[in-house]
């Protein structure tokens, strides 16, 4: 008789309590969640916390606004495109950017006559305007200069003497647009010469205009640290 009488001293937890119990955590969880999410306005925080810590005048904190940094690429992108549009047409040229690099990429349309490797007199202006903005930047900051040509020989013309294939005649204009940049000022040191034939076409689509645009010389002006602010 004890035995039961105790069992109804302490009867059982209903059912529903302990889900009820159960939904009020998940809901006390969801707003603690909200409220860590939110947006807190920290000078009115600070200030509704000193009333509890008994501070008799509130002093908000000082904030300084730091001005934004231009990217490398951003900055000399701009340099690029304002200079050389006055001379090339929009169908000569295209630049691309990331935070850490620029490409400039020069079309054949322009730059070479047929399946040669001779600068142009649109191209020596045009790069002449590059080189003036990379031998501005030396003095600023650290980046290296990758030029890779890229050839598709075009066999309805005749092919230049001295060139011996697509590797040969990416690799001379490659060197051509190097070197003038060189002529210019810009250190020689900073260059790395490259060619790649026709292994890397940017179009494949069987379109004589796009293909066109695979004989192309390009300019990588990749950063590696600033020199100055």
């Amino acid at each position: 008789m004890a035995r039961k009488k105790r069992e109804e001293e302490c009867p059982s937890i209903p059912g529903w309590l302990i889900s009820f119990g159960d939904l009020m955590s998940l809901l006390l969880t969801f707003f603690i969640l909200l409220y860590a999410m939110s947006t807190v306005d920290v000078t009115k925080a600070l200030k509704f916390l000193s009333y509890f810590q008994g501070e008799p005048k509130y002093k908000p904190l000082r904030i300084s606004v730091v001005q934004p940094i231009v990217p490398f690429s951003t900055d000399v992108i701009k340099k690029i495109k304002r200079r050389i549009k006055r001379l090339l047409p929009n169908s000569a040229y295209q630049i691309s950017t990331t935070t850490k690099y620029v490409i400039v990429r020069l079309f054949n349309d322009v730059i070479f006559p047929g399946n040669g490797y001779k600068l142009t007199s649109a191209a020596r202006g045009a790069l002449e305007e590059i080189a003036f903005i990379l031998n501005d930047l030396q003095n600023r900051d650290k980046f290296i200069i990758k030029v890779q040509g890229h050839a598709f020989i075009n066999k309805e013309l005749p092919l230049t003497a001295g060139v011996q294939d697509v590797w040969d005649l990416s690799v001379k204009r490659a060197e051509a647009v190097a070197f003038f940049l060189m002529q210019k000022g810009v250190n020689s040191s900073l260059f790395f010469i490259s060619g790649y034939g026709d292994t890397k076409p940017l179009y494949t689509w069987n379109n004589p205009l796009l293909k066109r645009r695979n004989n192309r010389v390009e300019i990588l002006i990749e950063v590696e640290r600033r020199l100055s602010s």
